[in-house]
Formats: structure tokens, sequence, C-alpha cells
């Protein structure tokens, strides 16, 4: 038996590295996923590939998770869709510009991320908590970041959001403790995905990477989608309101 059969989730997120390797993961842990993204040709192939292997297990939603209309929809159909929603996993995320201090951050640039980064998250939460209380609970994964635990050289509003999504976790984890819905923050240190490979291509910055980085390599998605689904599971049953990061040590010193 899979550790999510029976669940259902929404992932967020779920065309870049590290949403697709969740929604994959959880597909083959038992649980029925709606996954979400606005490139809806990318994700109509991955949804298409994880059907193909594990039978119609994932359906997949254009979604902006800045759009309060749209959450609305996605939670409905997930509903209509598979009867009930367990998991929430609030993937999406954008970096902006990794190099932009305070000075140098526009407030056209601090809107756009805290939109996608904060508000996506707080609008996810707020619709799907009904629909756990109908459920008798339910299990929330907030992504945040290392950038949201310790400060960094920018980029600014990126760890402005990370930060505030941590302690949004524990808020609602606090709100929601009776109704058996469980909230948590995950923060990822240094995972190959597109967002880092941008910064990473370059050999001396890599290499600067990894000598902070204790364990000495830099993680992959599928390393950051067994946190989240130790996170969705029941095996984490007496775990909420707090972090699991997962950074190959770079935050233990």
């Amino acid at each position: 038996m899979g550790r999510l059969s029976g669940k259902v989730a929404i992932i967020t997120g779920a065309t870049g590295g590290m949403g697709m390797a969740e929604v994959r993961l959880f597909a083959k842990e038992g649980a029925k996923v709606v996954a979400t993204a606005l490139r809806v040709e990318v994700l109509a192939q991955i949804v298409k590939e994880i059907n193909a292997e594990y039978g119609d297990t994932v359906i997949g939603l254009k979604h902006n998770v800045a759009n309060e209309d749209e959450w609305k929809y996605v939670v409905s159909e997930t509903v209509k869709h598979f009867g009930k929603l367990d998991v929430l996993v609030n993937n999406a995320g954008i970096s902006g510009n990794m190099t932009d201090t305070a000075e140098t951050t526009t407030l056209e640039e601090w809107d756009k991320v805290l939109d996608i980064n904060l508000k996506g998250t707080f609008l996810g939460i707020k619709h799907v908590i009904p629909e756990m209380k109908k459920a008798g609970g339910g299990s929330i994964v907030n992504i945040s970041s290392v950038g949201g635990l310790v400060g960094a050289s920018g980029p600014t509003a990126y760890s402005a959001t990370k930060g505030g999504v941590r302690i949004l976790s524990k808020n609602v984890a606090m709100d929601y403790a009776k109704e058996q819905i469980r909230v948590n923050s995950l923060h990822p240190g240094f995972i190959d995905t597109a967002m880092i490979q941008s910064v990473t291509s370059n050999k001396e910055v890599l290499n600067a990477s990894l000598a902070v980085i204790p364990l000495n390599h830099i993680g992959q998605p599928i390393d950051i989608a067994y946190g989240a689904l130790y996170l969705a599971s029941d095996e984490s049953r007496y775990v909420t309101g707090t972090e699991l990061i997962i950074d190959g040590g770079y935050t233990a010193k």
C-alpha cells in the first residue's frame, strides 16, 4: 500500500523541477493529484506520462496562484473530480532578480514576487481549509527556502516572501490544530532546478556554492519531494507548525 493511498492532493507549480517530482512521487505513493501550473502544454505532457505509468491518478489545471477566483475553481474541480481534499502543497514560486538588494529592487519586482510566493500561498491556504474541515483534517505543506531562515546577499523580495511563508505556516497551524489540519513549511537549500541552474551554470559560482554545503553536493528535486511526502502522509500526524530543512547542512553552521 502506498504512503498516500486514499488521499487527494493539490500541488501547485507542477511544471517546475520540484513540483514535477512531487506530483510523480505522490502518484506513485497512491494519491490522487490535481497538478496546477501556467505552462499548460508542459503540464499536459507531465500528466499524460504519469497517468500512463500509474493509472488515471492525476489531472492538470491551468492556474495562476495569485488569482483568488482561480483558486476557488481549482479547489472546486478537485472536490468535483475526486470527492474530497486532504493535502495542499504550495509549491509555486519565483525567485525574481537574484542579485537585487533593497536599494535596487523595483516596486514592480517586489509586488510580482510577493503576489506569487506569499499571496499565492495565503490564497491556497484560505480556500482549502473549508474542504479539509469537511474531510476531518488535512496537511498543508508550504514550500519556503533556506532564504526564509537565514540572511543572504539578495534577493530581497524572495527572502522576504520565504520568511513570510515560514511564519504564516506557524500561525495557520495554531489556528487550525483543533480541526486536525496540520501546516508546516519545507525549506530547500541548493536544489538542481531551473531557478538555481541559472546561477550555478557558472563554474566559479557552483564551486563557491559547494564550499558552503557540508554534504558538498547540490540537492535533487526528489529530495524535496520525499520531504513533502513525509509531511503530507500520516507518518507526520504529530507534526505541525514547524520547519523541515533539506539543505545538505547549509544552515547548520
